[in-house]
Formats: C-alpha cells, structure tokens, sequence
C-alpha cells in the first residue's frame, strides 16, 4: 500500500495518408505534427502520448500497419512497471461532407467503398474482419468521462 502511484491514460493516435480525390488528408497533418506541438504545448498530468501513427488509406494495407502498432504498444506497457493505467486508440478519419469533428459510436462490420483505395481495393459488402461475423454485425462504443490531472 502506498506504492501505487495516479493512474496514468496512455493515448495513441492514428490518421491515414492520402486518399482518392484528397491529395492532403487533414488527419495525416494532424497526427504528423502532433508529438511536436505537444512538446511545446505539454500534456495534462497523467496523460501520455504512446504513438502516432499515420496509415495507408487502403483497407487490407493498413491491417499490418495497424497491428504493429497495437503489439508494438502492448508490449511496451508490459515492459513497464508502471503498466496500470488506461489505453485510449484514437483513429482520426475524414468526412469530407462534415463541418465539424465527430465521435462515431458505431461501427458494422462492412467495406462498400465507393472508389478504390490506394491499394486498388474496392469492396462491396464485405466483411472487415470475417472471423467477426458478418456485414450485419454492429459494434457500439459507449464513452464517460475521463478526468486527467
């Protein structure tokens, strides 16, 4: 008892590169210069950044990627004494008809892109991830409150 120091929010972050018709992908900017602006800015006590990643804009190409990052987190905070805190993943997408940022909170597990990727990969109701079920099946998110520092 004692020992235990504040719980400690590890956050990775995670933007795509260049897509059919967006030659400059806002998230690709974001996620590229966000280590360097919270080196100036600093972060909330409590708050690590653990990664930033951009990846492919490509549906089976960003898979790789993708899972080197999260086995590359895992086994970083295993290593760690200090491994008992959360993990937050936040993915930055585009919506080109948005005006504002959004949470999503749910995702089914389909692909129908209406223009190939950067890949060449066109899907039309496939499964994402086919050991999850089918395009029908629905994962939902739901959020509280994180309080940091």
């Amino acid at each position: 008892m004692g020992s235990e120091g504040p719980s400690v929010v590890t956050v990775h972050v995670t933007g795509f590169k260049k897509f059919h018709g967006v030659a400059e992908n806002p998230t690709e900017t974001i996620v590229s210069n966000l280590e360097e602006f919270l080196k100036k800015r600093g972060l909330p006590k409590g708050l690590i950044l653990g990664s930033c990643n951009v990846l492919e804009t490509a549906g089976q190409g960003a898979l790789d990627p993708l899972y080197q990052t999260l086995e590359s987190a895992v086994n970083k905070a295993e290593s760690e004494s200090s491994n008992s805190g959360k993990t937050i993943w936040l993915h930055f997408g585009v919506n080109s008809g948005a005006t504002r940022f959004a949470i999503e909170h749910q995702a089914v597990n389909e692909a129908t892109f209406r223009c190939p990727d950067e890949l060449g990969w066109k899907p039309q109701k496939a499964p994402i991830v086919p050991a999850d079920g089918s395009i029908s099946r629905a994962r939902e998110v739901f959020f509280s409150r994180i309080h940091i520092g």
